[in-house]
């Protein structure tokens, strides 16, 4: 599929708008509909696509395989960060209204931390998840 010059043009247009949803879902999970796990699944999608159209060591060579197990591994650390971040203000674990002198303020601040670290874990986990199967069905160009 990665030869198919329609397809690669098509990919190039598309790619940067998926991945600019996929930001607008993330930042708008507080107020509606989505939040960090969708959003990391479409980042992961768009960057599937990408290798789709232009095979996936071009992938690898933008998120290489070093990298996606830091995305899985820090998105973790992130998300337990703000529970130990609650604790360590006098809350209990993942108590977000601490965060800020403002509780309302501090309930956004943690949400949004909480799904930043959610998104890159599952965009990461989705991402070597595709890595692995297409190493193994020698979709490698």
């Amino acid at each position: 599929m990665s030869n198919d010059l329609v397809l690669r043009v098509i990919g190039r247009l598309l790619i940067p708008f998926i991945l600019l949803f996929a930001l607008y879902v993330q930042f708008h999970g507080d107020f509606g509909p989505g939040g960090g796990f969708q959003a990391g699944v479409i980042i992961a999608a768009g960057l599937i696509f990408f290798a789709l159209t232009h095979g996936v060591n071009t992938v690898r060579k933008v998120v290489p395989d070093w990298l996606v197990e830091t995305m899985v591994a820090s998105g973790v650390l992130i998300y337990a960060g703000v529970g130990l971040a609650g604790l360590l203000f006098g809350g209990n674990y993942l108590d977000y209204f601490v965060l800020d002198h403002n509780p309302v303020h501090g309930q956004h601040r943690g949400i949004f931390w909480v799904e930043v670290g959610v998104a890159t874990t599952v965009s990461g986990v989705m991402l070597k998840i595709y890595y692995m199967f297409a190493s193994r069905s020698g979709l490698e160009d």
